[in-house]
């Protein structure tokens, strides 16, 4: 697959860099541009990205950190069994705990959502930090609502960094999660206080809090350059996307 030729592979993560330094030095530097493709087009072209990582593992299976991109590229494009497999090959090189929450949240896409639960109580889940720690919470409470025990889920959830008022990378997505899962228990209330919160906590938009604040709240946005605006008698101001309240543009 073709590289732009700025891509030089010296943008990967130190860490990333020393584990290539076994590798031959003209190898080394295949793998690491495709290494840099994979991280650069895992959100905005999962599939792209996933050939990239195929690449990358032709070249190098035996270094942990390619095995482990290729797991994310296959988990990006929900090829589970896949990620799985690479996942578990990735730790057995390192020997470390990382991506067991990863792991866990592939049994659920493989439709196994108790294998994630009996994850969530090994051992292993100690040896995690505090982000790898909330993060096997979501993925347990996850697989408690893959199993109809949406109660469970909640409670879950409910923990020391839900309570606490301080902000991590992680706090918004926890809070959204509690907040979802309160609305799929009917209360709404709550439900919307908690996705306030998770809003708060978003400082790079990384869950659609305000979205669902807004649908919460009767906001509905439609497109302004709809021609069935016009039909309807309608008006806008002409910029883009307006918000209109439902209860308002039913009377309308």
């Amino acid at each position: 697959m073709p590289i732009p030729p700025e891509v030089t592979g010296e943008e990967i993560d130190p860490d990333v860099r020393q584990e290539l330094m076994s590798l031959p030095k003209g190898l080394a530097e295949d793998v690491s541009r495709n290494l840099v493709m994979v991280a650069q087009l895992i959100d905005e072209d999962p599939e792209k990205a996933y050939g990239y990582s195929r690449v990358a593992l032709r070249l190098a299976s035996r270094v942990a950190a390619v095995r482990e991109a290729a797991g994310f590229a296959a988990y990006a494009t929900q090829k589970y069994s896949e990620a799985l497999a690479e996942f578990r090959a990735a730790r057995r090189m390192s020997g470390g705990v990382e991506l067991w929450p990863v792991m866990a949240d592939c049994e659920r896409g493989l439709g196994r959502p108790e294998r994630a639960l009996a994850m969530a109580g090994e051992p292993e889940v100690q040896k995690l930090d505090k982000a790898g720690q909330v993060e096997m919470r979501l993925v347990a409470a996850g697989a408690r609502r893959d199993m109809g025990q949406l109660d469970a889920a909640i409670v879950t959830l409910q923990s020391p960094e839900l309570a606490s008022g301080a902000v991590h990378p992680w706090t918004a997505r926890l809070r959204y999660a509690y907040a979802d899962a309160l609305l799929a228990a009917g209360r709404e209330q709550e439900a919307r206080d908690w996705f306030g919160k998770a809003l708060e906590a978003d400082k790079d938009g990384a869950t659609d809090a305000s979205d669902r604040l807004a649908e919460l709240d009767g906001i509905e946005f439609v497109d302004a350059f709809d021609d069935s605006d016009d039909d309807s008698g309608e008006e806008t101001d002409g910029g883009g996307d307006v918000a209109l309240d439902r209860e308002d543009r039913d009377k309308g």
